[in-house]
């Protein structure tokens, strides 16, 4: 049995105490990267490039400082304390992130919790329940696993700091001055200041947004007290649209983008000229105009509870507050009528749907109950196209109807736009199964999420989609006692919009009787499908009023 030297046993500790050392100075590296990564991370998508790491963040020289001037124990606690900290920062900043890239906002620490349950259906949706399970899983373990990196992270530069007090004194003065140095000089770096206290004001911004939102219920109760129509006798609301059928139609995600972005204006600009054309030759007028969205980039029910309440309906607070009211909706007033069926085509909707009852819909018709048996389209269960066919077919051939009044949501035109649907023959419709070599040869999501410009394309190429199906559906069933008023819900993501901080959307009404449209002559809107760039904007909680008041008698009379 041999036994090593002296001399290979001291080469071996040598050896391996250059290891260790190398391994100790890599890991401090890490804690140092990461906790100033962190300090230094944006909470906008827009502003996460390199530059956004060029600066001096006034929290980790502060931090810096008192945790070499506090004694032992108070230090590991306050250690401790900085890094949960720092790691709560790093989630709240990707969920900030995560809110800007889809709805152009900061995530709602009182309001936004329900939304995550949103995207969890979303996703498994899209992605089956498998999918779903294993992103909330990967989410979870992630957020452990940054709250015990932070944490470990600041515990070991503390103890650094403290090995090495007196560079570690001169290495806070230096900082501070030069960051002194920099708020006095104005430095700036890619547009933003090189003394920067990102995480302060953002915390500080969160702050406000809490006591505004904990305070919002108050405020919004006070709001929806007042309803001008809600004593208004049944007889003497909307008494110049009886004997129409009254088609309010929403298209997924049709924002002024699409009529004023370079990129997508003139085809869409040539679908508009083409549709007003086209409703013209079958003898329909239609006027447009913009409506203000309370949301951008998702959310669509909150657009169209606005749209339909005449309340701004901005959070899910004020939708679940709404809906357990007795508040008049535009669809509940024609239901109130007693003139009217009222019917509601939701086919994005596959489950119980109870908010049907609310807003004063007799019939609900989602995607369970359209009768189509095809191929889903991203996000979008039902082409539009099938969806407008399969209303036609089960409530235009009721045999001795009268009057309809309709709700229909049109999805096609949903994030994320991969693959779009193509218009078909309308005869050859059947169950759906006719487009299934239409999904077959359509782009996926990841080809069409590769680049910003294809984003574009296949949104813009959406829009087209739904525009000529609800016009060839106009052309093909409506009649003289048609009235159709159809409206974007929000603008796109930001991906499409390029951060345009409008939440404009367009709005028409198009009627074969010249009275319909002359009861709104007086709105200031554009004849065609395009409204002009100046034509009015209103809040579209202004919508439910106006309407009421240009079609009936004016409130209480």
């Amino acid at each position: 049995m041999s036994h090593p030297t002296p001399r290979r046993w001291f080469a071996w500790c040598r050896r391996h105490t250059r290891i260790g050392r190398g391994v100790s100075f890599g890991t401090t590296v890490l804690a140092a990267v990461l906790v100033l990564g962190a300090l230094l991370l944006p909470d906008r998508p827009d502003h996460l490039d390199p530059a956004a790491f060029v600066r001096l963040p006034a929290e980790g020289i502060v931090l810096a400082a008192l945790l070499l001037v506090l004694p032992y124990r108070a230090r590991r606690a306050v250690a401790v304390a900085a890094g949960v900290l720092i790691g709560l920062l790093i989630l709240l900043k990707c969920l900030d992130i995560g809110f800007y890239s889809v709805l152009f906002r900061p995530f709602d620490l009182v309001l936004d919790w329900g939304l995550l349950g949103n995207a969890a259906d979303y996703l498994r949706e899209t992605s089956g329940r498998a999918g779903e399970l294993a992103a909330i899983a990967g989410a979870v373990l992630l957020g452990v696993a940054v709250l015990v990196l932070t944490t470990g992270a600041t515990v070991r530069l503390a103890a650094l700091l403290v090995r090495h007090r007196t560079r570690s004194v001169h290495g806070i003065l230096l900082l501070g001055t030069a960051w002194g140095t920099c708020v006095v000089l104005g430095l700036h770096s890619a547009g933003r200041p090189v003394a920067a206290t990102l995480d302060a004001d953002l915390l500080g911004d969160h702050a406000r947004q809490v006591r505004t939102s904990l305070a919002d219920a108050r405020l919004f109760g006070q709001q929806a007290a007042v309803d001008a129509f809600a004593r208004t006798p049944p007889g003497r609301l909307l008494t110049a649209l009886r004997g129409k059928d009254v088609l309010f139609t929403f298209v997924e995600s049709y924002g002024r983008s699409a009529i004023e972005d370079p990129a997508m204006a003139p085809r869409i600009d040539a679908v508009l000229k083409e549709s007003t054309a086209a409703v013209r030759a079958a003898g329909f007028e239609a006027r447009s105009g913009w409506l203000r969205s309370p949301v951008t980039g998702g959310g669509s029910w909150l657009a169209h509870s606005t749209f339909l309440s005449g309340l701004w309906i901005s959070n899910q607070q004020r939708f679940r507050s709404l809906t357990s009211s007795d508040r008049t909706t535009l669809t509940g007033a024609f239901r109130r009528t007693g003139a009217w069926r009222t019917v509601g085509v939701v086919p994005g909707v596959l489950a119980a749907w109870p908010e049907g009852r609310f807003f004063g819909l007799d019939h609900i018709y989602d995607g369970r109950h359209l009768g189509y048996h095809g191929p889903d389209f991203g996000w979008s269960q039902v082409p539009d196209q099938f969806t407008l066919d399969a209303f036609r077919d089960k409530e235009f051939a009721r045999r001795g109807r009268g009057p309809l009044m309709a709700e229909i949501i049109l999805t096609s035109s949903h994030y994320p736009w991969a693959p779009v649907p193509r218009l078909v023959d309308w005869a050859k419709l059947g169950d759906g199964s006719v487009f299934q070599p239409i999904r077959r040869a359509g782009r996926s999501q990841e080809e069409v999420w590769s680049s910003p410009e294809s984003v574009r394309a296949e949104y813009r190429s959406s829009i087209e989609y739904s525009l000529h199906s609800l016009v060839g559906f106009l052309q093909r069933y409506g009649d003289r006692n048609t009235v159709l008023v159809f409206l974007g819900d929000h603008q796109p993501v930001p991906t499409v919009t390029g951060n345009s901080p409008r939440k404009d959307v367009p709005v028409s009404i198009v009627a074969y009787d010249p009275e319909v449209l002359d009861r709104i002559s007086g709105w200031g809107w554009t004849r065609g499908l395009k409204p002009a760039a100046d034509a009015p904007v209103w809040p579209m909680d202004s919508f439910r009023d106006r309407f009421l008041k240009a079609y009936g008698p004016r409130p209480g009379r």
